[in-house]
Formats: C-alpha cells, structure tokens, sequence
C-alpha cells in the first residue's frame, strides 16, 4: 500500500468518537481507520479523552423504568449468536465486509455509463454510502457538493484538480470544493463515497440521471 497523505480532520474523528455521525459516514471513517495507523491512534486519543470526560461528570438521575425498558428492549434483539470474523485475506477493509463481502468479487455492481460502475451499500437515510469501480484513465463528471462527500480510495488512485489521492487516502469535499475526478492510467481506481447530500453536476445529462442514479 501506499503511504497515505490525506487524513481525517479532528472535526470528523472527534464526531466519530461521539458517535454523532450518520452512519455511511461512521462506515468510511472506520473503513479508513482500518487502513491508517495515524488516525486510528488519534481516534483513541478522542476515546480516552471522552471517557475522562464522562468520569469527571455529574450523575444524573434516571427516570422510573429505565432498567426495566432498556432490559426489555434488549430481549427484542436479534436472537443469533454473535458472529466471531475469521481473519482472512480481502481486498476490501473488514468495517466494508457486512455491506459489500469480503471480496470485490462480491460486490453487485451496477452500470452508470462510460464504463463506470456502483454499488450502493445498504445504510440509514440520512446519508448514502456507495463503492465506485472508475476505469483507468476514466473521469467522473464535473461537479461540486450541495453538502459533505468523503471519498476514501480502496484500490489505485484518482487525481482531480487540487490533488492526488491514492490507496489509503480520504478525500473531503464540501459546497467549496469543484473538481473532475479522474481516475490514473496506471490501474481502475475502486473507491467509498459517502454524500449527505445531492452532488451538483455541471453538465445535462449527469443531472437528467441524478434521480435514477440517487447520487
């Protein structure tokens, strides 16, 4: 793997460590994680400090009933016993296996045009998570962001008009960030998007598919 230059910020960690995060955007987060020693020893950083945090806090007084609703809402759970993950070789990152498989040959991808392909995965409505297959040397079409859009590469690289971002790397874009994607010659670039909002394309035929795309 290449050594990975683009980070999370403390904003994102910080939220992650909260647990205050959708949770496509908790899924890239620990996709990314998993991958990167700088920031998973960062994210503990945050951990220890919020359980410092909630050690020097006042108590609180629960209402009547707490226990006993809590209880009961545990006895509602799933049934099935927890599943203990083998370790194994995998071309994608362990936090991905329950959304896309183990393996890229897992995934169900589907078309969008000019050989470019997507999968979304499966995640709560408040933001969408989805893997990208971009043939090599293939551009996405230009566009900005009506919101926040992480994009964490998987497998090769990609380069836009601000930077390089190869296996490892996070890209964060917001509403001031309008680029074209494109991915490098050398290899199909596979990566993690995660939008909590409408991408803002430039050009006709990429908003008249928006709504089909749900991108």
């Amino acid at each position: 793997m290449t050594q990975i230059k683009h980070h999370l910020n403390d904003q994102l960690l910080m939220a992650y460590s909260a647990g205050t995060l959708p949770e496509a955007f908790n899924l890239i987060i620990a996709a990314h994680i998993s991958m990167c020693d700088e920031c998973r020893a960062r994210m503990h950083s945050f951990d220890a400090v919020g359980g410092a945090v909630l050690e020097e806090t006042s108590e609180v007084q629960m209402s009547d009933g707490s226990l006993e609703a809590t209880l009961a809402l545990i006895g509602k759970g799933p049934k099935d016993p927890i599943k203990v993950l083998e370790k194994t070789s995998s071309s994608l990152p362990q936090p991905l296996w329950d959304y896309a498989g183990r393996d890229l040959a897992d995934v169900r991808w589907r078309s969008v045009g000019m050989g470019v392909k997507q999968s979304i995965l499966k995640t709560s409505k408040d933001a969408t998570a989805r893997l990208l297959y971009i043939p090599a040397g293939s551009a996405m079409p230009d566009h900005g962001h009506n919101g926040l859009e992480l994009t964490l590469v998987l497998q090769g690289a990609f380069e836009d008009e601000d930077d390089y971002f190869g296996a490892g790397d996070l890209e964060i874009a917001d509403q001031h960030v309008h680029h074209t994607p494109v991915a490098t010659i050398d290899q199909d670039c596979i990566c993690l998007a995660v939008t909590d909002a409408k991408l803002k394309f430039s050009s006709l035929v990429p908003r008249i598919a928006q709504p089909f795309l749900r991108i």
